[in-house]
């Protein structure tokens, strides 16, 4: 039987409102108390470990950072990055040679274990992590949303295609912002915690010989540092050698990030883009934004940690649908 105009469109909106309230149920199982009763001293634990670890390297607070960011967009926030074997997320490419701090978060797990064993997800750690990392670097701090439950497998393909590149062009990142839920002022606050970290010649290489058939170097790239960065990353060189993401603010969570921008010092093209634009029509948008935080460093922060929020949100796992891993690299034997 063939439905009418007006049934279809109810039937639509049914659809909506379902996946609605299924969106807003998931949600709101994660709350900010979730712990309050079950591991009363969670937040202390998992700060005194990160402080550690960031006095033993300083870096390690962007690597943190980093794993909360790759873990959530690659099967929502399950942890699944943790998880050993060369099938896992850790050998994707873009994680390889890269994604680090996973010793930090054994010792996390290690710690919070000896205080309330088996209770807390080692997806929660992460989260936890990530905002602590930002604040002892001189960032926003915001109320992490807990709750999660770890998953079960990896996803070595999802890494792969779903992560962000930095090759990508502006419209490419902001459509694997969009896949899981993120928004154009997501993109460009996010790209922000490039403020702290390294980042390796391999991933930006690209732009300092042969770029185009005119260019020898990429023009949106300031002379000065492409001479710095040729210097450092010779072709043919070793691409593991590293530099600061945020030149001249290597360490500290500041609005510095967009500074560079202003000035062609963004290191990656996927950092540059987001001002000196491309093809994309949200290029105005984009170079918008970064010029807000360069001139309101109070609204970079703001922005930050509401994109953080949100982006611990993307698809997790509540209640029976995940586990609570006793070790973070492995699910636990049934």
């Amino acid at each position: 039987m063939k439905m009418s105009r007006g049934a279809s469109f109810r039937s639509c909106s049914l659809r909506w409102v379902v996946v609605f309230i299924l969106l807003v149920g998931v949600r709101s199982q994660l709350t900010t108390d979730f712990y309050s009763t079950s591991c009363p001293g969670l937040l202390s634990v998992v700060r005194k470990e990160v402080q550690n670890a960031i006095k033993a390297e300083t870096r390690m607070a962007a690597s943190l950072l980093r794993l909360h960011f790759h873990d959530c967009f690659v099967n929502g926030c399950d942890g699944s990055v943790l998880l050993d074997g060369s099938g896992g997320e850790k050998f994707a490419f873009p994680n390889l040679n890269s994604a680090r701090g996973f010793e930090v978060v054994d010792a996390i797990k290690t710690a919070v274990e000896s205080s309330c064993s088996g209770v807390v997800s080692c997806t929660d750690i992460l989260a936890i992590a990530a905002r602590d990392s930002v604040l002892l670097s001189g960032g926003p701090t915001w109320k992490v949303l807990l709750g999660r439950r770890d998953g079960l497998v990896a996803n070595q393909t999802g890494a792969n295609n779903g992560l962000p590149s930095p090759f990508g062009s502006l419209d490419t990142i902001i459509s694997k912002f969009a896949a899981v839920g993120l928004s154009v002022t997501d993109v460009v606050a996010l790209s922000g915690g490039h403020t702290i970290g390294l980042a390796r010649c391999a991933t930006f290489s690209n732009r300092l010989f042969n770029f185009s058939v005119t260019t020898g170097s990429d023009p949106t790239l300031e002379a000065t540092m492409t001479l710095d960065l040729q210097s450092l990353c010779p072709v043919n060189g070793d691409g593991n050698k590293t530099t600061a993401l945020d030149r001249n603010s290597t360490d500290l969570f500041d609005n510095h990030y967009f500074k560079n921008l202003l000035v062609n010092k963004g290191l990656l093209s996927s950092d540059q883009v987001l001002f000196s634009g491309d093809n994309s029509t949200a290029s105005p948008t984009t170079k918008s934004l970064a010029q807000s935080y360069v001139s309101n460093s109070s609204l970079f922060f703001t922005d930050f940690a509401n994109s953080m929020i949100k982006m611990g949100n993307i698809s997790p796992l509540t209640g029976s649908n995940g586990e609570i891993r006793k070790n973070c690299r492995v699910v636990n034997s049934s």
